[in-house]
């Protein structure tokens, strides 16, 4: 998270717009009977882009606040970008040109250390409710609000939701300016959209630009959510901030850019408003959310595996059943192939996903899955799905291209390590941030190959080669790392996991 910069220049470059087929155009200046600003669509607007946006900027901006947070960062080096990695590189694996762009100062340091962030937020109630991303608030100590107006509000922290980069903070106040979700709007493809929000903590912005494409998934790693993308410019500060319509109804919530230069070349995601309407209110209502849980670990089912499966058509395939969860006590089994989670076609591992989350703890989940040629129904009872936090140190989740990870973390070396699923060493899913092995550079993707004199083919191959160290009494370990066609020795320390 970057400090507050003072900026010798700062060059905006703007483009007058057409004001062609606009006729008609009208805007309602009153606000719903709630209170919401956005709550009176404006009626007859052109798709054309009209002669200003500022009618809508004028009625929307109050509702949007910029964020400054306060906390400490951990031993571990912190990317330009926000990107919590031992490498610096981009959250959950992702190619370094996609970014999540909440402002952060470039930093490597081996202890905790000051942090200083800005980002953006919107209300959602009259008496302070604000939405937000949860990588502006997460490990915040202070989180300071400031609203359009010059008002400048202490906030505290409802809920976070990991799984979507979504957080709800709230101030103490009354009679505020915001959106209401139930006058959310519905993009199609080619509409206008307005992002307003604090890039480089510059305070109040808004730009312009179109819905560029709906349903873009893997953005942020997450299953719960196919972003929207836009083309209106949006920068590091702009995290939380929302995007409206011609309407002045919010259609997403700024989340992350595509960008190999760090600065904005038109590629911008959105979480859609559907989404933040429902995390929002879970939050709000117990400070957290909850999803269903299997206990199993899936994969897409590429061209290749289908081709080797004799499977026409799509699905997930199971990689891993944890032992004694829900999955595995009614009987699924790895090599499972799910087409359909109660009566509705399954085509992704993101689809299982978000299915098996709808479901509440105790419910029963009818699976139809396809093992060894043949189609069979299973019913899971599904459990609670873990917090994110408790699933994934430095995110757990699994690199891409494997299946999503839920087992434990090895806690002598600080690694969450699963199955290769090419059946060659171990995958890296997750680092402690206070371990030796993330100081070594150890990082999520990582193949280990070997440990010791042992090839390391399971966990299980692993943690015996640990405990043979261990009773060697040998301080550390030698791993056979492998990074892409790069292999290298490691020496990791044991702990006392």
């Amino acid at each position: 998270m970057a400090t507050r910069k003072t900026l010798t220049t700062y060059a905006v470059a703007a483009a007058a717009l057409c004001a062609a087929g606009t006729a008609g155009y009208a805007v309602h200046a009153g606000v719903g009977p709630d209170g919401a600003v956005n709550a009176r669509p404006i009626p007859n607007t052109s798709a054309a882009a009209p002669a200003s946006f500022a009618d809508i900027i004028q009625r929307v901006a109050p509702t949007v606040v910029s964020i400054e947070v306060e906390g400490k960062i951990g031993p571990r080096q912190i990317g330009l970008d926000g990107d919590d990695q031992g490498d610096g590189g981009p959250p959950q694996g992702l190619p370094p040109e996609l970014r999540r762009f909440f402002q952060q100062m470039p930093q490597q340091q081996q202890r905790a250390q000051p942090m200083h962030g800005a980002g953006s937020g919107f209300f959602i109630s009259a008496d302070g409710y604000l939405v937000t991303n949860n990588h502006v608030v997460e490990g915040a100590d202070k989180i300071t609000v400031h609203t359009s107006d010059d008002r400048t509000f202490t906030a505290r922290l409802i809920g976070r939701d990991a799984a979507t980069d979504l957080a709800v903070i709230k101030v103490d106040a009354r009679d505020l300016p915001f959106v209401s979700f139930e006058e959310r709007g519905k993009p199609r493809v080619g509409d206008w959209v307005v992002a307003v929000g604090n890039p480089f903590n510059l305070g109040g912005s808004a730009t312009a630009g179109i819905v560029s494409a709906l349903g873009r998934k893997n953005v942020s790693g997450s299953n719960y959510v196919d972003f929207m993308q836009i083309d209106a410019p949006i920068n590091r500060g702009n995290s939380g901030g929302p995007t409206f319509d011609l309407s002045g109804r919010v259609v997403g919530v700024n989340t992350a850019i595509y960008s190999p230069s760090g600065g904005s070349v038109g590629i911008g995601f959105d979480i859609p408003a559907d989404v933040v309407a429902s995390v929002s209110r879970q939050l709000i209502s117990t400070g957290k959310v909850t999803r269903g849980f299997i206990g199993a670990s899936v994969q897409d089912v590429t061209p290749e595996i289908a081709d080797s499966l004799g499977l026409k058509g799509k699905g997930a395939l199971v990689a891993e059943v944890t032992e004694g969860g829900p999955a595995a006590a009614a009987g699924v089994q790895p090599g499972d192939v799910v087409l359909q989670v109660n009566g509705t076609p399954i085509s992704t591992a993101s689809d299982l996903t978000r299915a098996v989350g709808l479901a509440r703890a105790g419910e029963p989940i009818r699976l139809q899955v396809r093992r060894e040629g043949q189609v069979r129904e299973i019913t899971v009872r599904s459990g609670l799905r873990p917090s994110e936090e408790s699933l994934a140190s430095n995110d757990r989740t699994a690199p891409r291209g494997g299946a999503a990870d839920e087992s434990p973390m090895l806690g002598a070396l600080g690694l969450q390590v699963a199955p290769d699923t090419q059946g060659k060493g171990v995958r890296v899913a997750g680092v402690d941030d206070s371990s030796d092995a993330a100081q070594k550079g150890l990082r999520r993707g990582d193949l280990i190959l070997r440990a010791g004199d042992r090839a390391t083919n399971s966990p299980t191959d692993l943690k015996a080669a640990v405990a043979e160290a261990k009773k060697a009494g040998k301080k550390s370990v030698l791993l056979f790392v492998a990074r892409g066609a790069v292999h290298t020795f490691v020496p990791v320390e044991i702990g006392q996991g």
